[in-house]
């Protein structure tokens, strides 16, 4: 299909400010953090606090979609940005969204960054994070046998492999993953990688740079706790949606994994966004974004029931 022409207005905007995922990880994250943010949708009740989690405390932000006293079951969401840039606020617009659309708590997770805390770092955290949850459900007012995981990119990879985490751990059990375009491949050698290399917002320059700053090294890259396509047991991993874009270098490794799960046994929905490019979710300037934002908001209500 054609682009998108509200994408392609992004793209347009962005080509006038000249921003590109390059340099300095922390001038990056400067210029993200002054660009303005619109006012999400009203929810009931928005708490941050600290969670202690692989030797750290790590920042989450929870949010209540009705002041309902009963144990709600929860999403935990793990923000994009490739490992290197992201927050709890460029996650709001869209976790505000999912938790009116879900009826469930949304748990918002503010994982360490690369290059600072390299690979295994966020993986562990949000590893360490989601256990605390479980462990600590009721303080939380959730419902610890009906959690889910998501994501959106860098979150869709780290959700995907703390599904498998937790699964060959014996736990915590997860009844549900939302894998957003998420990154389950080191490796450029795809169709889409091809396709849509320059000009889609993310470029494979911009995963080059991604993954140099998140990786030890190469040898990381081929673990599946770098990339979860690589583990060699899909079996018994909770059902997922997985969503990805036309025009994204990384729509062909989302929609393997999501094949693969399926020959696993694993039930999936998985869904292409034709026109869409990386970056379309929970975009306020994308109103495909809000509609997938609240797609995954209503399959994780009527998963977690």
């Amino acid at each position: 299909m054609p682009l998108n022409p509200q994408a392609r207005a992004v793209l347009d905007v962005m080509a006038t400010t000249g921003f590109k995922l390059a340099g300095d990880p922390a001038a990056v994250r400067a210029m993200i953090a002054l660009t303005p943010r619109p006012q999400g949708e009203a929810v009931t009740a928005v708490e941050d606090r600290m969670v202690p989690a692989n030797g750290a405390e790590i920042p989450v932000r929870i949010y209540r979609p009705d002041d309902a006293r009963a144990a709600k079951p929860a999403l935990i969401w793990f923000h994009g940005g490739g490992w290197v840039i992201g927050s709890l606020d460029g996650a709001d617009f869209g976790c505000r969204m999912m938790a009116n659309a879900s009826g469930c708590v949304v748990i918002s997770v503010d994982y360490r960054l690369a290059p600072e805390h390299k690979f295994p770092t966020a993986v562990d955290d949000c590893m360490g994070v989601t256990q605390w949850i479980a462990e600590n459900a009721a303080s939380l007012g959730v419902d610890g046998s009906r959690l889910a995981v998501g994501g959106d990119s860098a979150g869709g990879n780290l959700a995907a492999v703390v599904s498998q985490l937790a699964r060959d751990a014996g736990g915590p059990s997860l009844s549900f993953q939302a894998l957003v375009y998420p990154v389950t491949n080191y490796d450029y050698g795809t169709d889409s990688y091809r396709e849509n290399a320059a000009g889609y917002l993310l470029e494979r320059a911009s995963m080059e740079w991604f993954w140099g700053h998140y990786l030890r090294s190469e040898a990381d890259g081929a673990s599946a706790k770098a990339s979860p396509l690589r583990h060699t047991n899909l079996t018994g991993l909770p059902p997922a949606i997985v969503i990805t874009a036309e025009f994204d270098p990384l729509r062909d490794e989302g929609e393997t994994y999501a094949e693969r799960l399926r020959a696993a046994g694993v039930p999936v929905e998985l869904m292409r966004f034709a026109g869409e490019i990386h970056g379309f979710y929970a975009n306020p300037a994308i109103d495909e974004g809000s509609e997938a934002a609240r797609l995954i908001g209503r399959a994780v209500g009527r998963a977690l029931g």
